[in-house]
């Protein structure tokens, strides 16, 4: 099962949670998000001597060397209903191996990116979908071979980060063939509850609030508490 922690930005916090075996790392890029990456001090968590980057990069070969020997969780940045140029910043500026959308990005839009961004280095894109009916599940139907994963989550006015959950019994009417991870007020407690999903495409969660001491900065001890309960 795929666990990803959303919404982190500190260095040293990143390379804290980054050790305890989590699967994807979430960064946000979203201007009005309280979770908003700074650029330097989030790469800092992936890179600790960050002063030698450029020359460790070269001593590899280039960047898809230095992903295949780094065994770091994957980077995801978050965006909402930005421009693709944008994103295909943030992707090499950040090394990102996975782009979400988060917002009502068209399928169109999602071609040209990935078109784009396949001359830069091999990204994944996950599409969120908010959901709080089956009826929902239906605007997945545009996306079929277009995304490599769907994040679910609950409809909610600020987008993310709200602690709040949708109801995962409606997974059920789920038909489609991209695989999809959960999100939405996620916490330790709901650990029974994840491991008994059976659907044929669920592959992982995503955390973000429910582990949070302020936006922006997890609770280490909590989250490998979580990983402990998910993975035993």
């Amino acid at each position: 099962m795929i666990v990803k922690v959303c919404g982190m930005r500190e260095a040293e916090n990143l390379r804290q949670v980054g050790e305890l075996g989590v699967d994807w790392i979430g960064l946000v890029f979203c201007p009005d998000s309280p979770r908003l990456v700074k650029q330097r001090r989030a790469r800092g968590g992936f890179y600790p001597d960050y002063s030698s980057l450029a020359t460790k990069i070269s001593e590899l070969g280039g960047l898809p060397a230095l992903a295949a020997v780094e065994n770091k969780p994957r980077r995801v940045g978050v965006f909402v209903d930005d421009m693709p140029q944008n994103i295909v910043t943030r992707v090499y500026n950040f090394y990102l191996d996975i782009v979400q959308l988060h917002g009502e990005e068209s399928p169109v839009m999602i071609d040209n990116l990935r078109r784009t961004l396949a001359d830069i280095r091999p990204v994944k894109v996950l599409k969120t979908i908010k959901v709080d009916g089956k009826e929902d599940f239906a605007k997945c139907k545009e996306y079929e071979g277009m995304v490599d994963y769907f994040l679910f989550h609950n409809k909610c006015q600020q987008g993310g980060g709200s602690g709040e959950q949708f109801d995962w019994n409606i997974l059920d009417a789920y038909d489609g063939n991209v695989p999809f991870l959960i999100s939405g007020g996620i916490g330790i407690d709901d650990v029974e509850r994840i491991k008994a999903i059976s659907h044929p495409q669920f592959m992982g969660v995503d955390i973000n609030s429910k582990f949070e001491i302020e936006p922006g900065l997890k609770d280490v001890e909590a989250v490998r508490l979580f990983m402990e309960k998910i993975r035993g």
